[in-house]
């Protein structure tokens, strides 16, 4: 029983990291769940999948929403399949009140990040709750 439940604990693992609200946020978080997903010994390419999609989620909370902000990562394993979540959430949805966006925004620049999270995520969405708004991705690891 001790063997099976060890098991089960190196198989879960979570790292949360509350975000600055500021653009720079987004270089800083990188650098450090780069880190975390080195440590967990993901391929090259499915760490770096994650991370773009880290990015994305970060910025929009960022640039889109209120703070606080925290980006939480975990990975999961169980009959074969192992699953690595990103979930970034935030105090919700930025008043539309003329409030200035963080940094300047050129055009043609925004706009792709949740289609990017699309296309490399298995699953995402989003979920609106009394705490604000957690936008999700799970990653399968193959």
């Amino acid at each position: 029983m001790t063997a099976q439940l060890d098991a089960v604990v190196r198989e879960a693992a979570e790292h949360v990291c509350p975000l600055p609200h500021i653009p720079e946020a987004v270089s800083v978080v990188r650098r450090r769940m780069r880190t975390v997903l080195a440590d967990w010994n993901l391929a090259p390419d499915l760490a770096e999948d994650v991370l773009l999609v880290i990015s994305e989620l970060i910025t929009n909370a960022v640039v889109h929403a209120l703070p606080p902000a925290a980006l939480r990562l975990s990975r999961a394993g169980a009959d074969g399949r192992h699953t690595l979540r990103v979930e970034v959430t935030d105090a919700g949805p930025a008043a539309a009140d003329g409030r200035p966006v963080v940094g300047p925004c050129e055009a043609g620049e925004h706009g792709r990040g949740i289609g990017i999270v699309t296309a490399l995520a298995a699953e995402c969405g989003t979920r609106v709750h009394a705490g604000g708004t957690t936008r999700w991705a799970e990653l399968l690891a193959v």
